[in-house]
């Protein structure tokens, strides 16, 4: 049954806080995964949620702030001591126990780590804490199974055995040297229908896909995705394994990504939630509403040239927004398009010509079918025949310029390392506009000699 938080739960459970009554508590947790509590401790103030979570055993507690939302949890563990942090990041993999470390100051992180019992898991973090969050020796995990290329089966179930104490997931056996270099990797099913005595030599594949630990993460995912892989093997330049990468992870990076490209669309910059403080919104948003601002003082200047042919046809007014609300859509549905492609890196490379032949034949079509149909209304509704040809053809060529503004921008903006998501949103928008009101004009004069 999927758990719905609702603000009576909330007030109930908050009633329980106050009354101190940790045999209710523990008996209503008992119901909930660790993901439903977290939603749960977002609604109570800090102190409340502290208490809550202290009647919980560790291991729920750990699960609990691995999943938070790191700004939520960042502000949550302010209450807490380094070394109340230390019991929860003893039951942490390496990789979630480094992000959670890195989200404190200094004082804070170093405290907890020599707080640590396990030693072994100390050891594990200071290698991490090294790499940038952004790539793959970042998102890596310390925890792994590995089996020495020269054991025999039975050695490596022995081994497996105890190394896996320590690894929540288990999906395979990576193949090492003596020097611990990485040779290939061993399913599970392999090493049960195996005899006992044959030789890890001859049953692993070598065929292995690994990363380095320098790869940025959307490498990471990518070939994580194209695979279809539920873990990766990290490797250092010798080739040495150092640790794993799993799908958990992944997905997280899959999700900040496409929220960035979302709100970056939008014309949002930043990381940015609902619930930030009203400057981190504003500032977030501001800077390309500051540009849509700048683009319809520059149209509304633009039209104002034309007050003249107004006066003599009023009824080119009534087209204007049609004029920039078509521009507007086409390119940003085009550029959404491109975007896709530029970011499925599967197959091979669409080059720029074949994307513009592509781009040209669609927009004709939609620009015809456009076209025709504000012609017949026009028609239908007694305009003079070439104020109706004026604006379809406007309306067609804003078709093709804006198609082409949508296929460009975004590719012109991965080239100079500009993040092209930024070109779907206000950019695109506002720059059809004006070229959108530049060619309605520029025909008007043309065909109706203005």
């Amino acid at each position: 049954m999927t758990f719905e938080l609702t603000q009576l739960y909330v007030d109930h459970i908050q009633e329980l806080i106050e009354k101190e009554d940790s045999a209710a508590i523990r008996s209503e947790m008992e119901n909930l995964f660790p993901a439903d509590i977290t939603s749960l401790l977002y609604e109570l103030e800090t102190e409340s949620a502290k208490f809550l979570i202290s009647q919980l055993n560790l291991e729920t507690g750990a699960a609990i702030l691995a999943d938070m939302d790191r700004g939520e949890r960042r502000e949550f563990l302010k209450a807490f001591t380094s070394e109340e942090i230390s019991k929860f990041v003893n039951l942490f993999d390496s990789d979630d126990a480094v992000d959670l470390l890195n989200e404190q100051p200094i004082r804070v992180r170093e405290e907890v780590i020599a707080l640590l019992e396990d030693r072994e898991q100390a050891r594990f973090i200071l290698d991490l804490l090294h790499y940038d969050e952004d790539v793959a020796g970042g998102l890596m995990q310390k925890e792994l199974v590995k089996a020495n290329v020269n054991w025999n089966v039975n050695q490596c179930i022995e081994e497996l055995r105890q190394q896996a104490e320590d690894v929540e997931k288990v999906y395979a056996v990576y193949v090492v040297d003596d020097f611990g270099k990485l040779l290939g990797i061993l399913s599970l099913k392999k090493i049960v229908l195996a005899h006992k005595n044959s030789k890890i030599e001859s049953l692993y594949d070598k065929d292995v896909i690994f990363v380095e630990t320098y790869r940025p993460a959307e490498e990471v995912a990518e070939l994580m995705r194209r695979y279809d892989l539920d873990a990766l093997p990290v490797v250092n330049v010798q080739g040495k394994l150092l640790g794993r990468i799993t799908i958990d992870d992944i997905v997280d990076v899959i999700t900040d990504q496409a929220s960035s490209d979302t709100l970056a669309m939008a014309g949002i910059t930043g990381d940015v939630e609902e619930d930030d403080s009203i400057w981190q919104q504003t500032r977030a948003r501001l800077p390309w509403l500051l540009v849509g601002m700048m683009g319809g003082i520059l149209a509304a200047k633009f039209i104002s040239f034309f007050e003249g042919d107004l006066k003599i046809i009023p009824a080119m007014a009534a087209f204007i927004p049609i004029i920039g609300s078509t521009g507007g859509n086409v390119g940003i549905q085009t550029s959404s398009i491109i975007l896709q492609g530029l970011a499925d890196k599967t197959g091979l490379d669409t080059t720029l010509g074949q994307r513009l032949i592509r781009m040209f034949a669609v927009a004709f079509i939609n620009g015809l079918i456009i076209s025709a149909i504000v012609f017949g209304f026009n028609m239908l509704i007694g305009n003079e025949m070439q104020l109706a040809l004026v604006v379809s053809t406007a309306l067609m060529s804003v078709v093709f310029l804006a198609s082409f503004m949508g296929t460009l921008t975004p590719i012109l903006l991965e080239k100079i390392g500009i993040n092209p998501a930024v070109a779907s949103g206000p950019f695109i928008t506002t720059a059809n506009d004006l070229i959108g009101y530049g060619v309605y004009f520029g025909l008007a004069h043309l065909l109706l000699k203005l």
